[in-house]
């Protein structure tokens, strides 16, 4: 069963933010811990971190876009 990765909330008060870039691709394997992607907001650019491990199954939301809502699934992880 997949795992979403969702947008996460970098403050109490964001409620959406740009996908700079992805750090990791379709078919990479990853541990907690590993950058997975960048989130910019009005204040401040941010890495984000995998909380769980597998492979990146599938990239929803592509590097570069605009205006994705907090909580929205962004990617999917496959457990090993």
């Amino acid at each position: 069963m997949p795992i979403e990765i969702l947008m996460p909330a970098l403050s109490p008060t964001m409620t959406e933010g740009n996908l700079a870039k992805w750090s990791v691709n379709e078919g990479d394997s990853i541990a907690a811990g590993d950058v997975i992607c960048e989130i910019e907001t009005d204040k401040a650019t941010m890495e984000v971190e995998a909380v769980d491990e597998g492979v990146i199954g599938k990239i929803v939301v592509p590097g570069g876009s605009e205006a994705v809502a907090v909580n929205a699934v962004i990617a999917l992880l496959l457990e090993e």
